[in-house]
């Protein structure tokens, strides 16, 4: 298949599905939120007994 064949396969599927997003936006917000707190806890647990120079 050529390179303009697959751009036309993938705007046609695209066009097809794109009234629902394949996952919802609160869905990846809340992901993303998780993993920061996950990643501020760590830093904090890791950063938390040393003293300041």
């Amino acid at each position: 298949m050529s390179l303009s064949t697959l751009v036309i396969a993938l705007s046609e599927t695209v066009a097809e599905h794109s009234a629902e997003p394949a996952v919802s936006p609160y869905t990846v917000g809340a992901v993303a939120l998780g993993i920061l707190i996950v990643m501020l806890l760590i830093l904090l647990a890791f950063g938390g007994g040393r003293e300041h120079s």
